[in-house]
């Protein structure tokens, strides 16, 4: 990449309810992520959002609460603030569209656009409630989709099909205000002839298709191929920002048109509190600006048309260079109700549990080119069986060593090994695939790929045995714990932009700072010189027990709602001398690969310490097997050898499930030696 700077934007949240899970993995989390990544990458970067405080849907809230829209959107705008500061969202400004600053961006761009002819005003056909005596905004009506019959739909889009739509085409409309049945009135509006840029916009888009995500692309030409046709810019309102006029009395600007500039606005406020007011230009003027917006699929529309289009027409502005959407993150298999109480408001979160897991997991299943869900079974297992026993088992045993073996500082590196050399060189080979799922909007990837650095440093680890070579070999024993420090030191880098918080602990811990560790070059180039001090070791992530998982998911009413948990019985007993002939041992496992024409199996190939098996596992339901690598295992070690799909499998991986939920992998609490007997 070689652009000079890059603008980052996250969608705007409306201002009448708390920041979800599934608004944190749409559109917050990834620009994080990318704009941490980059600031690394030493690149100049401004990540900018806000509040969204228009539109109906504050209304709507207001009038439940028999409130003000102004109370509405002071609570939730200072809630979701403190939302985004716990979670480790580091906007460079979070501002409000009720600000003085975005009321004058709006009005400038309406009025320039009115005042040169381009804005036209039309009579249209819109549902009017006889009883409340007013014109119905989109979200004050409901009915059934034209399209997929969704008796919910609201008067411009469906939540079910994501299907945009007039609203007098919508089926058995009904008033949100009073349930009156609503009339078809004429009323005078502003529209902008969003069809003109047509042509022009097929070729902006046609020029990014070989970047930009596949379900982008598709949402967006199913739009050019039916044609783009004028969209309204004007609504009959009394909360929002007025139409510029004497004769708009009543009327405010439609806030799809004005909540994009919000961006803009937001930016202006950056510069104005940095002291440089005109430095926000530099960002939005300036062609070798990258601009990316970060959006759910829900605003795909907006962003790669409607805001293009009003970019092209005011001039001078970059345009997004690409528009990585998301898709929807639901939770436990249903979608996000804060009405129906299935949902997880983050601050409510972040009162029980640290932020750094949480981001982990909801990266590790982000929703990039489908809907995808969060567990709390997930949530438990990432932290459990990822953080806490790879990445934080890592931390603990190789600081643990230095300082009961090295009086807690840095060993000189003498004479190392082509072992030694090899595992260092890993260091720039995983930053480099990093990066580059970083830089193609692979979040997901992005973080498997860190987390094998972990992987990789516990098995180096294991294979160079620093219980035995201290007593054998010190020198030998020194020049692994040289590495395995300098292996810490590379993940300070690494896990930044998904895990920051232990990323500065991480550094506390190393006695470094973030200039010594701030940069993405660091991993490769950056030392600990021999004799540096290191901290005493720390607990980075706390297990979290079933107990606890329980909990959370009865509040979800999943457990109190759900069938009767009937248990297997019990099988025929066993003696003692029975159960003595089976060999239990530790494994890890090494390497792992889907079995061609099965869904459910995986080939490993784990080391069990004196050897390596090749085992066939039916675990491909529950387990993806880049995660596999490094992770402790029990095998049944003395199974006599069958042949499943071809493949010899010599032994049998343990592990527990139920009829309802697949297969579970058992794994020691804490690291042990490949090869040990459990007994």
């Amino acid at each position: 990449m070689d652009n000079k700077r890059i603008l980052v934007t996250s969608a705007l949240p409306y201002a009448n309810g708390a920041i979800h899970f599934g608004h944190l993995a749409g559109a917050y989390l990834p620009a994080d992520m990318y704009a941490r990544y980059q600031r690394l990458k030493g690149r100049d970067v401004l990540f900018v959002c806000g509040s969204d405080e228009h539109g109906v849907s504050i209304l709507i809230s207001a009038r439940k609460e028999g409130v003000s829209p102004q109370d509405i959107i002071d609570r939730y705008h200072v809630l979701n603030m403190r939302a985004f500061d716990r979670i480790g969202m580091s906007f460079d400004n979070y501002s409000r569209t009720s600000l003085p600053v975005h009321h004058e961006t709006a009005r400038e761009w309406f009025v320039e656009f009115r005042d040169k002819g381009l804005l036209r005003q039309s009579i249209e056909k819109q549902l009017y409630d006889p009883e409340a005596r007013m014109f119905l905004p989109d979200r004050f009506v409901i009915g059934t989709c034209p399209h997929c019959g969704y008796d919910r739909a609201y008067g411009d889009q469906c939540e079910n099909c994501s299907k945009y739509y007039e609203q007098t085409e919508l089926l058995k409309p009904k008033s949100l205000l009073s349930d009156a049945v609503p009339e078809i009135r004429d009323a005078r509006h502003w529209h902008f002839p969003l069809g003109e840029y047509q042509e022009r916009l097929e070729h902006y888009i046609e020029g990014h298709a070989d970047e930009w995500k596949e379900n982008v692309l598709q949402q967006v030409r199913s739009w050019l191929k039916s044609g783009l046709s004028d969209r309204p810019i004007s609504r009959d309102m009394d909360w929002g920002i007025p139409v510029p006029g004497e004769e708009e009395a009543g009327k405010v600007i439609y806030v799809w048109f004005e909540a994009v500039l919000g961006y803009i606005s937001s930016s202006k406020e950056w510069a104005e509190r940095i002291g440089q007011p005109e430095k926000w230009k530099e960002y939005w003027c300036d062609e070798e600006t990258r601009y990316v917006p970060f959006i759910g699929k829900d605003n795909i529309v907006f962003h790669c048309l409607m805001f293009p289009a009003m970019l092209m027409e005011k001039g001078g502005y970059v345009l997004p260079a690409n528009v990585p959407a998301n898709e929807f993150l639901n939770l436990e298999g249903k979608k996000f109700s804060k009405s129906t109480g299935w949902s997880i408001e983050l601050n409510e979160f972040l009162d029980t549990y640290p932020a750094d897991p949480l981001r982990y997991t909801l990266a590790m299943n982000m929703p990039e080119t489908r809907d995808s869900d969060f567990f709390w079974k997930d949530f438990q297992a990432r932290n459990n069986n990822e953080l806490a026993d790879i990445l934080g088992n890592f931390v603990n045993r190789t600081v643990h060593f230095v300082h009961k073996h090295f009086d807690g500082v840095v060993p000189a590196a003498d004479g190392l090994l082509p072992e030694d050399e090899a595992f260092l060189a890993r260091f720039g080979e995983i930053a480099a695939q990093v990066s580059d799922c970083y830089e193609r909007f692979r979040f997901r990837d992005a973080v498997t790929a860190t987390m094998n650095l972990a992987r990789a440093a516990n098995k180096y680890f294991n294979d160079r045995e620093p219980w035995k070579t201290i007593k054998s070999d010190r020198r030998h024993c020194a020049n692994t714990m040289h590495c395995s420090l300098q292996a810490l030191h590379a993940l300070t880098v690494l896990i930044e932009p998904v895990l920051p918080f232990t990323a500065e602990k991480l550094r506390t811990l190393l006695n470094i700072d973030h200039a010594s560790a701030g940069h993405w070059d660091a991993i490769v180039l950056h030392r600990l010189p021999a004799g540096h001090p290191v901290g005493e070791r720390t607990i980075l992530f706390e297990k979290i027990d079933d107990a606890t998982m329980e909990k959370e998911t009865a509040k979800l009413g999943v457990l109190s709602e759900g069938p009767e948990i009937v248990h297997p019985e019990l099988k025929e007993q066993i003696t003692i001398d029975d159960f003595m002939k089976i060999d239990l041992r530790i494994g890890n496992i090494i390497k792992a690969e889907a079995v061609p024409k099965s869904k459910k199996l995986l080939k490993l190939i784990v080391d069990i310490g004196f050897e390596t098996r090749q085992l066939v596992a039916g675990i491909a339901t529950t387990c993806v097997p880049e995660d596999l690598i490094g992770r402790q295992v029990v095998i049944v070690a003395n199974l006599k050898p069958a042949t499943l799909f071809g493949i010899e499998s010599q032994g049998m991986i343990l592990a527990a499930s139920t009829e309802e939920e697949g297969p579970v992998l058992l794994a020691p609490v804490q690291a042990i030696r490949e090869g040990a007997i459990v007994k």
